[in-house]
């Protein structure tokens, strides 16, 4: 018999299936109430602009183009919006900054392909995103725990990478509404880590998937922008931002985007030429125009509906969770990060309330990268109206009390 684990590389056993993916396919089930995937609601997309920038392309010479190869930095006039779009945030840059990719997932692969060896240390707060420690893990790093506010010193981060085998690299995050947590990190945070960047000359990987996601309470600049008003310079930063038109126009289109200094955008460009030559023209095209004819009002859209979810999620909570549950209050993205009395298990609980109150949400181990965080759990509020929130939350509660009471 051929055994193929002795052919695949070593790195192919840090894979994972997602449990996200996983749960995902509940979501076909009509009977299931669904807080598990943190997935956009399909009738808040702008599809009928979508349908009227295809039309526009193959009503026209565009068409040509469009279904062509096409440079590996991304489609010209997307970029040049992105370049607009990033000077209303503080981030200066030009067009050699701004660099597409097939959704920002992709992004996250090439970075800790051009960034990690064997060994080497990514610091990753506790709990992360788990599609970044998908990507990363391929690359065969150690991970070490990131606490913006913390007092962790340069010498000890570099001590314990030191004893994994390598050397600290980056530091990766999500600033604003943090996918698990929803969480946010505060001006200081931001400033501390740029710091702690300095003084161990590593990367910052800031994931912005739900910047423009805010609801309420006072934006915060980006990291990089922060960075760029120290520094001077776009090229004299050290903070990569990773953004996404997923959480805004559409996800099924996959396209994403990187900026940050030019050594960088250049040497990502050179995986990209490796990888995939380029991401789809014709979608680029699309998104550009979806974009530039209407961006904010479709945010504006998003925004209005999903914080009405978001309220009505935390109202739910406070009405029906047991005494002993808590759960973070955000002030934008699409995530509520529920903590359950200790001794609990996310995992044993989803599987209870698939079969008996047909709920569905995220078991919390997954984000962290030690598999701790077994009493923690992910409810998304983005794609349930306020009626199946109301319901779900009350089932859950209901099963939760009775768990805490049976211990």
């Amino acid at each position: 018999m051929l055994n193929w684990e002795n052919i695949f590389a070593t790195r192919s056993s840090r894979m994972r299936a997602s449990e996200i993916r996983e749960l995902l396919k509940l979501l076909d089930q009509p009977d299931i109430i669904s807080f598990a995937g943190g997935i956009p609601d399909p009738a808040l997309f702008p599809d009928k602009e979508f349908k009227q920038a295809y039309s526009d392309i193959f009503d026209s010479t565009a068409v040509n183009s469009a279904l062509q190869y096409s440079v590996s930095e991304g489609y010209k006039p997307l970029r040049e919006w992105l370049v607009g779009e990033m000077g209303k945030l503080g981030i200066a840059c030009g067009l050699d900054n701004v660099f597409i990719v097939s959704g920002s997932q992709q992004g996250l692969d090439y970075l800790g392909k051009l960034f990690l060896s064997p060994n080497d240390t990514a610091l990753v707060t506790w709990p992360t995103y788990l599609g970044a420690l998908q990507a990363f893990n391929a690359y065969e790093p150690a991970y070490d725990q990131l606490t913006p506010n913390g007092n962790r010193t340069p010498a000890s981060y570099q001590a314990q990478a030191k004893e994994a085998g390598g050397k600290v690299k980056f530091a990766y995050l999500s600033a604003d509404f943090s996918n698990p947590t929803g969480e946010t990190v505060d001006l200081e945070g931001r400033q501390k880590l740029i710091k702690l960047a300095d003084e161990m000359d590593i990367a910052i990987i800031e994931d912005a998937a739900y910047q423009s996601l805010r609801y309420d309470g006072e934006a915060i600049a980006p990291i990089l922008s922060l960075e760029i008003a120290e520094k001077g310079d776009i090229d004299k930063t050290r903070t990569i931002y990773c953004g996404s038109f997923s959480k805004t126009l559409a996800p099924g289109l996959r396209v994403g985007f990187i900026v940050a200094n030019a050594p960088v955008i250049r040497k990502l460009v050179l995986m990209k030429q490796a990888a995939d030559l380029h991401s789809s023209t014709i979608n680029q095209i699309a998104i550009a125009e979806v974009a530039r004819k209407g961006f904010d009002a479709q945010v504006a859209k998003i925004k209005a509906a999903y914080s009405k979810r978001r309220d009505a999620m935390l109202a739910a909570l406070a009405k029906h969770m047991p005494a002993g549950v808590s759960w973070t209050k955000p002030e934008g993205g699409m995530f509520v990060w529920v903590t359950l009395p200790k001794g609990m298990d996310g995992a044993k609980l989803l599987a209870k309330s698939i079969e008996t109150v047909k709920v569905a949400f995220v078991p919390g181990r997954a984000f962290f990268a030690d598999g701790s965080g077994e009493n923690t759990l992910r409810m998304s509020f983005s794609s349930s109206n306020e009626e199946k929130i109301e319901e779900g939350i009350a089932r859950l509660g209901k099963l939760i009390a009775g768990e805490i009471g049976g211990h």
